[in-house]
């Protein structure tokens, strides 16, 4: 065993982290057609694929339950996973749902918690198949994973994008982090004083799409009734620079997209204001929106342009590993992957 200095997981970070872990992993079947390093596991069984996926949610780093309904967690848990079945252009069927809770649970919260899981389920037409349950010490976790199914020549990969295909993004940016900061601050004043209850009123759009986000899959459908197929797509959990940083690595290639072309709500930009955030700030690096960013070939432009909530944000290059913005102002700045880190030492 070595005796070397003791490495800090802070140091690497989450994708970091599993870069080193998954480095030496190698594969002993044939019909394991993707392992890590994508959004979900692709399971090769002929004609049709199986697309597997998991996420863990923690109390207390994934969500705070002070502000958090529990149904709407059942609810979100179970949408954050088939967001990764969507990314791979595949379809969602099953999910599975494990929890460990702590004694301060009553089975009554349970129900609440499980209300917002069926209802996601009903809602994506997704069947909840089994899951697990356990004790623990303090506080809840969460884990789903996401079954789903395509054909294999219509699964989507992150390593597909090509020179000059257009980078797009369904939906809007940065709402899921500026709801996030409401419901902070609404946290810090009633810690306060506890007699103050929140107004949320005029923050409805931002809160709701942190505490309840959708899958943009109409949008998605009208891709395939258009007849396009992405060639890359990723879905947007760490930041719009974190994804467009992913894409590139795993299609060695560059990306440049437009300050102008990105799509932000009037709601992100008044709550931004409010809290004296750039509002590029959120779209960039805020993270949790669960929209779609993909590419597409430049001869689908003018279909892309008549999908609505679709935006054309910018195009692959050739700068291989590079992510740049053009400002309004005509300045090239590079984009880093600033976005949520689970083992980020300042968290």
């Amino acid at each position: 065993m070595s005796k070397g200095p003791v490495q800090s997981i802070d140091e690497l970070g989450e994708f970091g982290l599993i870069d080193h872990l998954t480095r030496d992993i190698k594969k002993y079947q044939d019909s394991t057609l993707k392992g890590v390093g994508d959004d979900a596991a692709v399971i090769d069984f002929g004609e049709t694929c199986q697309v597997v996926t998991t996420d863990l949610l923690i109390e207390g780093i994934h969500f705070d339950l002070m502000y958090t309904p529990l149904t709407h967690l059942g609810y979100k848990s179970v949408v954050v996973n088939i967001s990764d079945v969507f990314s791979m252009n595949a379809v969602p069927r099953q999910v599975t749902v494990s929890v460990a809770i702590s004694g301060k649970f009553s089975v009554e919260a349970m129900e609440q918690f499980y209300e917002g899981v069926n209802m996601a389920c009903k809602q994506y037409g997704v069947d909840l198949v089994g899951g697990d349950t356990s004790s623990s010490v303090t506080g809840f976790m969460v884990s789903v994973t996401a079954l789903g199914t395509a054909k294999k020549d219509d699964i989507v990969y992150r390593d597909g994008a090509e020179l000059n295909n257009l980078v797009c993004v369904t939906g809007d940016l940065g709402a899921a982090y500026m709801g996030l900061q409401v419901l902070e601050r609404e946290k810090r004043v009633f810690e306060e004083d506890s007699t103050i209850q929140p107004d949320l009123e005029d923050y409805a759009y931002v809160v709701g799409r942190f505490l309840k986000p959708e899958m943009p899959f109409e949008t998605l459908a009208k891709l395939r009734e258009y007849g396009i197929r992405a060639t890359s797509m990723i879905d947007i959990s760490d930041g719009l620079s974190s994804e467009l940083l992913h894409i590139c690595r795993s299609s060695d290639c560059g990306v440049v997209i437009y300050q102008d072309k990105i799509p932000i709500a009037k709601e992100v930009v008044a709550a931004a204001g409010e809290f004296q955030i750039e509002p590029l700030i959120p779209v960039l690096n805020g993270g949790e929106d669960y929209e779609m960013l993909f590419t597409v070939p430049l001869s689908e432009h003018d279909k892309v342009v008549n999908i609505p909530n679709v935006s054309i944000i910018g195009n692959i290059t050739g700068h291989k590993g590079t992510a740049i913005m053009m400002t309004n102002e005509g300045n090239a700045i590079a984009l880093q992957a600033q976005g949520w880190q689970a083992y980020d030492g300042e968290q």
